[in-house]
C-alpha cells in the first residue's frame, strides 16, 4: 500500500486545515486507518484513528478539535483540524496497518507510512 499525505501549511492559531491522504495498491477498507504526528524535537506521536467499522479514536490532546474520517469508495482518510495552536505544529504522518483495538495509538502496530505534511501553526 501506498500513501501520499497532503493538505499542511502555514496557519495562524485558531485556524482550520484539512489533511488528506491518499492510498493505492491494496484493499484500502481492511485496513484501520491513522494518523501521528512528530513535534519538532520531539517523538512521533498519536493523533487519531478509524478502524473498518468506522470506529473513530483521537488523542485527548485533539479531543473535540479533529476529526478523522474515511471515504472507502476514493481510498482516502481525512483529518479535519479546528480551532489550532501553535502545539498542534509537526509533521503529520497517515499510516496504515491492522492494530488491534487496545493497539490503535501503537505506531509499531502500523506496516504503510505516508511521506508525512509538515503543519506549522503560528500564534
Amino acid at each position: 500500500v501506498q500513501l501520499q499525505a497532503s493538505g499542511g501549511g502555514l496557519v495562524q492559531a485558531g485556524g482550520s486545515l484539512r489533511l488528506t491522504c491518499a492510498a493505492s495498491g491494496g484493499t484500502f477498507s481492511s485496513y484501520v486507518m491513522g494518523w501521528f504526528r512528530r513535534p519538532p524535537g520531539r517523538e512521533r506521536e498519536f493523533v487519531a484513528a478509524l478502524t473498518r467499522s468506522a470506529a473513530s479514536y483521537h488523542a485527548d490532546s485533539v479531543k473535540g478539535r479533529f476529526a478523522i474520517s474515511r471515504d472507502n469508495a476514493k481510498n482516502t482518510v481525512f483529518l479535519q483540524m479546528n480551532n489550532l495552536k501553535p502545539e498542534d505544529t509537526a509533521v503529520y504522518f497517515c499510516a496504515a496497518g491492522r492494530p488491534i483495538s487496545s493497539a490503535l495509538a501503537d505506531s509499531e502496530m502500523y506496516y504503510y507510512w505516508g511521506q508525512g505534511t509538515l503543519v506549522t501553526v503560528s500564534s
